[in-house]
């Protein structure tokens, strides 16, 4: 017996996880925008974390934003920083901030997003230099 219930279009192909990750292979940092609430989010999912709907679309990120919160782990191999940045579009993102001492890091700090390149490539920030944008 055939099953005539709908099918859910979400589920065809890869994940959003997958998409995100192929983005990057790309050298593209992508972000979900509802296309109901207009809420951008990250990390990827399925549905809008805002409003519940399924209509998102992926759309190129500029990649700036500012620090919303920052810690610094210290390790044997040494300080490193753990930072929630807000991206411009609303989104946040747990990364790293390059380019400055890791107690250097402060809440507020405006950064950019960069991808480092690889098999599994990631997105890290740098600080933008006052008087740039």
């Amino acid at each position: 017996m055939e099953s005539t219930a709908p099918t859910d279009p979400r589920f065809d192909g890869p994940g959003p996880d997958a998409q995100y990750r192929q983005a990057l292979l790309e050298g593209r940092f992508v972000l979900q925008h509802c296309e109901d609430c207009s809420a951008a989010r990250f990390p990827p999912a399925l549905v809008c974390r805002n409003c519940g709907s399924a209509r998102l679309a992926w759309r190129a990120s500029p990649g700036a934003g500012e620090v919303y919160a920052t810690t610094t782990v210290r390790d044997r191999a040494g300080d490193y920083n753990v930072a929630i940045v807000e991206l411009e579009q609303g989104a946040r993102m747990m990364s790293r901030i390059d380019g400055i001492a890791a107690d250097a890091v402060r809440m507020g700090l405006q950064v950019q997003a960069h991808i480092v390149p690889g098999d599994e490539p990631f997105v890290v920030f740098t600080p933008i230099a006052e008087g740039t944008a």
